[in-house]
C-alpha cells in the first residue's frame, strides 16, 4: 500500500477487510511479515514464521504503525523450511521485497548473481530473486525500473518458472510486476473521500478513517474487498506508484516464458502452495 506523500495506518487491509491478511492467513500458515519506513525513511520489519492470525505483535503492529508505504506478506512455503531467515518480505539496500510463485534452477541463478550472492541469508528462490534485482538496479546506477526490467528479462529467458509476481517498497514509491499469469496481482486506486468500509454477514459495519482525506493505492495478489475499482493487472505488467501516488504502468515482459512450469510439474510443498493461488 501506498499513501503518497503522507503517512497512513494499513490495518483495514492487515486485520479488517473481508479477504485480510489475517483472513487469508488461514489459508497461508507458514510466515507472517509487515514491513514499513520510519519517519527518516529507513526500513523496518517484523516477521515470524507462523500464520497471522495467531501473531499478536503482526496485530499490535496492524493498528499501531503509520507508514508512507507498506507491504505485507502471508507465507505457504514453497522453497525452503519454515524459519525466520525465509519468512518475507526480505530487506536489501534499503528496499524491501515480496514475491508470490516459484523459480526453478537455483544453481544457474546463483552463478548470475555472482559476489551479490552474499545479499542472501536463507534458502527461498525468492530471496535469491530479489538479490538479482539489487544487484541490477546498482548496474543501472540505481534506476530501479531499469534494475527490475533487466533482472525479470534474464530471468524469464534462462530460468524454469511458474510465476514471478512481487512487489518491491522505497520509503516513497512502490513497485509490482505480474508475470505470466499464472498468478493474479491486482490494483486499486481509491480516491480520498472514499471511506474503506465493509458490511459484515452478521449486519455489523467495519471502517476506517484512513482514506477518506487521503487517497490510497492498494497491491494485492487478491480482490481484497467489493471495491469495483479492483483492476487485474496484465501478464508482464510493471507497474510504479510515485511519492506523489503518481501511477506509471508499462509492460517490461512479452511472451512466455522461455522455460514455463505447469503446476503438475511442481512437487510437494511447492505443488501445495502454488495450488491455492491458481
Amino acid at each position: 500500500m501506498s499513501a503518497g506523500p503522507v503517512s497512513a495506518k494499513a490495518t483495514f487491509w492487515l486485520l479488517d477487510a473481508p479477504d485480510s491478511l489475517a483472513a487469508q492467513s488461514h489459508r497461508e500458515p507458514d510466515g507472517t511479515g509487515l514491513g514499513w519506513f520510519d519517519s527518516d525513511g529507513r526500513p523496518e520489519l517484523s516477521k515470524q514464521p507462523l500464520a497471522a492470525y495467531g501473531d499478536r505483535d503482526f496485530a499490535r503492529r496492524a493498528r499501531e504503525i503509520s507508514s508512507r508505504t507498506f507491504i505485507a506478506h502471508i507465507r505457504f512455503a514453497s522453497t525452503g523450511g519454515l524459519e525466520l531467515r525465509n519468512t518475507h518480505p526480505f530487506e536489501q539496500a534499503g528496499r524491501l521485497f515480496a514475491h508470490n510463485g516459484v523459480i526453478e534452477d537455483l544453481p544457474a541463478l546463483e552463478r548470475r548473481l555472482g559476489t551479490s550472492r552474499t545479499l542472501v541469508a536463507g534458502d527461498t528462490d525468492s530471496e535469491r530473486f530479489f538479490a538479482l534485482i539489487t544487484h541490477e538496479i546498482a548496474a543501472a546506477d540505481g534506476d530501479v525500473a531499469a534494475g527490475i526490467t533487466e533482472a525479470c528479462g534474464w530471468v524469464a529467458r534462462n530460468l524454469p518458472l511458474l510465476s514471478i509476481n512481487f512487489v518491491l517498497t522505497t520509503a516513497t514509491g512502490l513497485w509490482a510486476l505480474r508475470y505470466p499469469d499464472a498468478h493474479e496481482l491486482y490494483v486499486l486506486e481509491r480516491e480520498p473521500g472514499q471511506q474503506l468500509e465493509h458490511n459484515s454477514s452478521l449486519g455489523s459495519r467495519v471502517s476506517s478513517a484512513h482514506g477518506r482525506h487521503s487517497p490510497l493505492v492498494t497491491i494485492a495478489s487478491e480482490r481484497m474487498d467489493g471495491d469495483p475499482g479492483w483492476r487485474l493487472l496484465d501478464a508482464g505488467e510493471l507497474i510504479h506508484v510515485g511519492p506523489q501516488l503518481e501511477l506509471d504502468s508499462r509492460r517490461i515482459l512479452d511472451g512466455p516464458p522461455a522455460k514455463p512450469l505447469t503446476l503438475a510439474e511442481l512437487t510437494g510443498r511447492a505443488q501445495a502452495s502454488q495450488a491455492r493461488q491458481i
